[in-house]
């Protein structure tokens, strides 16, 4: 791209930036790369509380707080028009001047850290079912998005590339791409593990280790040991009860017995029969 006689880049309209960044990306899309953009309706970035977690823990970054607003400004008009969340790596494409690679490396997360999150995470019974039903609760968020002590990284820990001239260390294609993790982080809250390099099952095999099960589930409910309990280990739980017998009717008394069941006598029988025979 050609620069005027000031030095810098001519303008660009928003408009026009996305209709070059949707062909360019219709073509890597019939190459069979998946496009994966980053969606922002309106002017929030992120809804849940561990994507506003992640954005915030960004912002808290004072070396990169210059270059922030101009990232949130590009995540909400659409210029991350691909993100690809790894095991410790993020790759972008964001819509600038031209088309950016952006490249970000997350070092693991150190393994006492993430065991003692672990550890911590299998404290409640119903964090543990939350994790077999496949989704993570307030409980574990709350403590893996905690800060300093939770699962985000360092500025430390971080690695930042972009392809564009800008000299800073985070430019504003970079900070829209991290604030476009947040927004993913709504919908794939797994991928916080897995750009930590850790396995989020280890939640449920710790959770599992720390809990008796057997004890706990009564507390619980029946409904946890039926359907979570044996639906998730492959066993099935007899949880009837012997229905007890119903009650035999009371016995009648042995006098009222004799009463009910003593035939008429045979000569009440017969004057009547002759008392039948007699009429017209």
């Amino acid at each position: 791209m050609s620069w005027n006689h000031y030095g810098f880049r001519p303008y660009v309209s928003v408009a026009e930036r996305r209709r070059k960044a949707a062909k360019e990306m219709a073509k890597l899309a019939k190459k069979g790369k998946t496009i994966q953009p980053v969606h922002i309706e309106g002017r929030t970035i992120a809804h849940t509380f561990w994507g506003k977690a992640w954005c915030d823990n960004l912002e808290s970054y004072m070396d990169y707080e210059n270059r922030l607003p101009r990232g949130r400004t590009y995540v909400r008009n659409g210029s991350v028009v691909h993100l690809d969340i790894r095991s410790g790596e993020i790759e972008a494409t964001v819509s600038g001047s031209e088309l950016y690679k952006v490249n970000i490396s997350i070092a693991p997360a150190a393994k006492a850290k993430w065991k003692r999150l672990c550890n911590e995470c299998s404290g409640a019974i119903g964090s543990l079912v939350e994790l077999l039903r496949g989704r993570f609760s307030d409980h574990v968020m709350g403590i893996i998005t905690r800060k300093e002590t939770g699962l985000f990284p360092a500025p430390a820990e971080i690695e930042l590339k972009c392809s564009c001239p800008d000299w800073a260390t985070m430019c504003k294609h970079v900070a829209a791409v991290l604030y476009g993790v947040g927004a993913r982080l709504d919908q794939s809250p797994e991928l916080l593990f897995a750009l930590r390099s850790v396995n989020h099952e280890e939640l449920i095999t710790q959770a599992a280790a720390a809990t008796d099960l057997a004890g706990k589930s009564a507390a619980a409910g029946p409904e946890l040991a039926e359907s979570e309990i044996g639906a998730v280990f492959g066993i099935e739980l007899d949880t009837q009860t012997a229905t007890p017998a119903p009650a035999r009717a009371a016995a009648k008394p042995a006098k009222a017995r004799r009463k009910a069941k003593k035939p008429a006598p045979r000569k009440r029988r017969a004057k009547a029969k002759r008392k039948v025979s007699k009429l017209p």
